[in-house]
This record gives structure tokens, C-alpha cells and sequence, in this order.
């Protein structure tokens, strides 16, 4: 029949040709390729986020208590350590002082360097204040014990006034002190008194430098001043000895 086309037996379907790499793909369904973190690295990091907020925590607790100990065992306040007034900077004492002894002779100021000294002043007569003075110097050094010999004792006499024969021998003694004369206006270049006193207010420890650098406030407990030099005595201990 005209028109019509009809395949013999022998005839087969032809199919269009897929290309084999595309059949495949076909066949396969469509995924996406999508890169993350792995499970463990992941709770990892978790853990290391978590242990370090833990630590800020641990560490905003602690700072008011490490802040605390910082204080009182390193920074110190002085109003709390010290009896006495601390000199800052510290004042060295001038190699030109015109120091000479009982007999008018001239001492050089270096002769008071080496040891730790006590200082006290009279600016006139030896009064009641002056011999409290002189007195409170020998116990306090005698208080110090095994570092007593670390320290001496200086009395600046800044006056022409002779001293009363009991006194003299009882200062003389061997050992017991340096007694020197200056004049006040010499000696204003290197002490200083705490303002609205004099001189002869207060007790002066001058290092075995000859750096002046503490005054005691006028009219000094002896017990609390004792505490003050057994502070220097210890933290001296690992530089300083005994003798010139």
C-alpha cells in the first residue's frame, strides 16, 4: 500500500545514539558537592571555645584576689608599712658639710659613710627633748640584737652651745656615737624637717650610702620606729655588714 512503510521481520528499532558518559550521568541522580567541617574537628573546636571561656571566667573571678595580694605583699601602701616618712628621691649627704668635732677640729663628711645611721639633732641646749632623743637611739639600737652593729649613731649638734660635763662623758663613751657641729644653715642642705617642725622634731635614717631616706614623725613611739628598722635591717641584710 502506497504511503505506508512497514518494517520487515529482519528490521530492528533503531535507537539515537547516547553518548555512554551521559547515559551514566542519567542514570545517576543529581547530587550537589557540599564541603564542611568534619564531625570530630568540629566538637574540637567546641571543646577548645568552651574551655577557654571557662578560663576568662576563672580569671575575672581571681583578679580582685590576685589584685589584693599585689597590694599588700609587693605595692604596700606606705601609710600602712611604714612608721615613718620615706624621702623620695632620697637625699645625698653633701661631701662639703662643715662638720667638726667637740674640739673644733673639721671632719670630713665621708667619715659617716659605710654604716646604717641614726640620725638626731639639737639645735641649741641639750633640753628634755634632746636627751629623750639621744636615749630612744641607744635602745633602739640595742633592740636590734645581732644587727645592732650594722647601725650608728649620730648626734648633730647645730649650735655653739658646750655640752654639760655629765653629758659629755656619757656620749664620749667608746663607741657609743658620732657627735659632730654643724651650723643649721649647712645642715638644712641635706635634712629636712616635716613641715610646721624643726629639725629637732624627729629622728633621720640615712643608708650606708649617706642617702637620707626616712624621717621618723616628731616625737617618734619607739616601738613603732623599732618595726621600721628591723624592715631596713632585713631587706639590707643580703648587701650590707657590719663594720666600715
Amino acid at each position: 500500500m502506497s504511503g505506508f512503510k512497514s518494517s520487515g521481520p529482519g528490521d530492528e528499532p533503531v535507537e539515537p545514539a547516547v553518548d555512554q558518559r551521559g547515559a551514566q550521568a542519567a542514570d545517576q541522580p543529581v547530587s550537589l558537592t557540599v564541603h564542611s567541617v568534619s564531625v570530630p574537628d568540629a566538637q574540637q573546636r567546641r571543646t577548645a571555645m568552651g574551655r577557654l571561656k571557662m578560663l576568662l571566667i576563672l580569671l575575672a573571678c581571681a583578679a580582685p584576689v590576685v589584685a589584693s595580694y599585689f597590694t599588700y605583699y609587693v605595692v604596700r601602701p606606705q601609710a600602712r608599712t611604714n612608721y615613718s616618712s620615706l624621702i623620695s628621691p632620697s637625699q645625698a649627704l653633701p661631701k662639703d658639710l662643715p662638720f667638726t668635732n667637740l674640739d673644733g677640729q673639721p671632719v670630713s663628711a665621708q667619715r659617716l659613710l659605710g654604716q646604717w645611721l641614726l640620725v638626731t639633732v639639737s639645735l641649741g641646749p641639750c633640753d628634755a627633748k634632746c636627751e629623750k632623743h639621744l636615749y630612744m637611739q641607744r635602745q633602739l639600737r640595742e633592740m636590734l640584737g645581732r644587727d645592732r652593729d650594722r647601725l650608728d649613731k649620730v648626734w648633730l649638734i647645730a649650735s655653739d652651745e658646750p655640752l654639760s660635763p655629765a653629758l659629755r662623758a656619757a656620749v664620749e663613751a667608746p663607741g657609743a656615737m658620732h657627735i659632730l657641729r654643724v651650723p643649721a644653715s649647712e645642715l638644712a642642705r641635706w635634712l629636712q624637717p616635716q613641715p610646721g617642725h624643726t629639725l629637732a622634731d624627729h629622728l633621720y635614717m640615712v643608708d650606708p650610702f649617706g642617702q637620707w631616706m626616712m624621717r621618723s614623725p616628731a616625737d617618734p613611739v619607739p616601738e613603732k620606729l623599732k618595726r621600721d628598722l628591723d624592715r631596713l635591717m632585713r631587706a639590707s641584710a643580703g648587701w650590707d655588714q657590719a663594720g666600715r
